[in-house]
């Protein structure tokens, strides 16, 4: 139920992803009523109010006659509709039209109940708008893939329904609706928001949370995998720098490595003075990319309860409301988040891929496995090529980390003058997302397979449990065979939550 209040990540996803029913509360019926009353007056007036009575962008000067006002909002939807590209993938517009309905429902809009209560009917019915990927530059809000949305409500556009691809008149129908017409500042409220950025941001924190904890649990993993030291995961040394990711994650990887036999066994014969950084500072990288993530996500979580229209119709000091423009549909705080949590991804994917080359390269004298896993090496060639496709996705990565709210292209006649590019951004993290778990898995199929070389001697408690997860999924090495199948099925799993630190958080 939507009632006003703002949203979470989970309510996000359930909805996009799982395909969870929404209503509309009382509290948001009343709040919507009120604000529509507002809007009313204003249009029936004769004082000049932005997106009520005039027009948008560089033409705020012209007044439009009453008798017109919603010819205005009709040929707003259908002119913003202007995006190219491939569709937006269905999980990201229906999280885009749930945040719409959410903001809308807020009551700083002034739009009819019934736009919000058709709104959700796209989403329980299961029509989806065909939105084309680009055409927001993340200002003045997501304009072109909120029109392309809201432009079904018209009975414009084409949408997904039944499997298929219809004329939204087609799927409207078939659902027992009929289109409706925008009134007063209607058309504006429906394009003026952030909600294809918020959208992308709150589904790739979602995807992100069990990433986050696998990566973790094959850091550790990865430490009696490589024969590696644990006094660099000393509770103490954490302690002196007061960095809290830092501190969890090195907290995680003790408990999992607890009860481990191969960590004794070559404690005092260990002729390696230090590990790889990528081995003994698994902590510092990974907890600083998690804290910089806990930051970021909150950006994201603000926006889940934010109203990012405008004008907006507010409270006045002397009783009722006034209409009152601004700026919230200025995406740069969601821009700059995602822009950074990308960075982040690419510390969290770059030590994963270096603990994969360190173990495959065969360099290692305190842990003599064969070069690339291989049973008969030179005959076989073993994990040799998941490390260039780990690699691959890291190239990608640091691409994708070049931020997309760093440069600017004014539009609308220079009214317009300074935009976010927010949808980039967020494009760039969900597909960094998916990259940082393929090079996590990655490192999951190398290190369990190197496990293996240990025997019979047991690693910590957490990781035989997370290792036995694992073979439930994947047999291990015995001859080569394509690597292809098993990186999907341990991505799959990873995505699923079936790895990782099972029960401990990371501030996210």
């Amino acid at each position: 139920m939507i009632d006003g209040g703002p949203l979470t990540i989970e309510d996000v996803r359930r909805v996009a992803v799982d395909g969870a029913q929404v209503t509309l509360g009382p509290k948001a019926r009343e709040l919507l009523a009120a604000a529509h009353g507002a809007v009313s007056k204003v249009a029936a007036g004769d004082t000049p109010v932005y997106g009520v009575n005039t027009g948008f962008g560089s033409l705020s000067h012209v007044r439009v006659r009453p008798d017109a006002l919603r010819d205005l909002q009709k040929n707003l939807v259908l002119s913003h509709a202007a995006g190219v590209g491939d569709p937006l993938p269905k999980p990201v517009v229906r999280a885009m039209l749930f945040l719409l309905a959410a903001s809308l429902a807020r009551g700083h809009s002034g739009v009819r109940v019934l736009v919000v209560e058709r709104l959700l009917d796209l989403l329980n019915h299961q029509i989806i708008p065909v939105v084309p990927e680009r055409g927001s530059v993340g200002a003045s809000g997501d304009l072109a893939p909120l029109a392309h949305a809201s432009m079904v409500l018209l009975g414009e556009g084409m949408v997904w329904h039944g499997g298929e691809q219809v004329d939204a008149v087609t799927a409207l129908k078939a659902a027992g609706l009929a289109p409706i017409e925008f009134e007063a500042k209607e058309g504006l409220a429906l394009l003026n928001g952030t909600h294809l950025m918020a959208a992308r941001g709150a589904l790739a924190f979602a995807e992100l949370q069990p990433v986050l904890a696998a990566a973790v649990g094959v850091a550790a993993m990865s430490i009696d995998a490589c024969m590696a030291s644990e006094a660099p995961l000393d509770a103490r040394i954490h302690a002196a720098r007061g960095q809290p990711g830092q501190m969890a994650v090195a907290k995680c990887m003790r408990e999992l490595l607890a009860g481990s036999q191969i960590l004794p066994s070559h404690r005092d014969n260990d002729p390696r003075v230090q590990d790889p950084y990528s081995l003994r500072c698994a902590p510092q990288v990974l907890g600083a990319a998690i804290d910089q993530l806990h930051a970021q996500r909150q950006v994201i979580e603000r926006e889940l309860g934010a109203v990012t229209d405008n004008p907006l119709v507010v409270a006045a000091a002397s009783g009722g409301f006034e209409i009152v423009s601004g700026g919230n549909f200025h995406g740069m705080p969601l821009a700059i988040a995602m822009d950074c949590s990308a960075i982040a991804l690419c510390h969290i994917a770059g030590i994963s891929e270096r603990r994969s080359y360190w173990l495959l390269s065969g360099h290692d004298t305190v842990n003599p496995v064969k070069p690339h896993l291989a049973g008969n090496p030179g005959l076989e060639s073993g994990l040799m090529i998941v490390q260039y496709a780990a690699a691959a996705c890291v190239n990608e990565l640091q691409s994708l980390a070049h931020p997309a709210s760093v440069g600017n292209v004014s539009t609308c006649g220079g009214i317009e003058d300074y935009n976010s590019f927010g949808p980039l951004a967020g494009w760039q993290l969900d597909r960094g997302v998916r990259l940082l778990r393929d090079v996590v898995a990655i490192e999951w199929m190398v290190m369990a397979q190197a496990i293996e070389s240990h025997r019979p001697r047991r690693s910590g408690n957490g990781i035989e449990r997370m290792h036995a997860m694992l073979r439930k999924l994947v047999k291990p090495l015995t001859h080569d065979r394509s690597p292809a199948t098993d990186i999907q099925t341990i991505s799959q799993a990873i995505s699923a939550g079936s790895l990782g630190c099972d029960g401990l958080t990371f501030g996210l």
